[in-house]
């Protein structure tokens, strides 16, 4: 199976900007262990002064790593801690991605380039 790209983005609330700041540079152990073990790689979180999340990250198949997260209780736990920064959070912030489609891939042009 090839590798799947994942893009998402979310709201921070304005008032919980360095808190999710805060969280994000010390991500508990647990979790960075569940999210590695369940096929996430090469995962990044990039956050605009305004609030604004985008994240990336590469798996094997998506559904299958969003279900194993779900499966952990760390994941439970961790989504009840940040639950309060985003907006709109009527349910955890895993399930509410807005998943952005990806439009340009370098390595993927440069493939089929040399392929002509």
């Amino acid at each position: 199976m090839a590798t799947q790209r994942v893009c998402f983005q979310l709201q921070v609330k304005p008032d919980r900007i360095e808190a999710y700041r805060e969280a994000h540079a010390a991500v508990w152990p647990d979790m960075l262990e569940a999210l590695d073990a369940t096929g996430w790689r090469n995962y990044s979180i990039f956050l605009r002064p305004d609030g604004l999340v985008i994240g990336y990250f590469e798996t094997d198949d998506l559904k299958a790593s969003l279900a194993g997260m779900a499966a952990t209780s760390v994941n439970d736990r961790w989504q009840a801690a940040m639950a309060d920064n985003f907006v709109d959070s009527a349910v955890p912030a895993d399930r509410a991605f807005d998943y952005i489609p990806e439009v340009f891939n370098l390595a993927d042009q440069l493939a089929a380039s040399q392929r002509l």
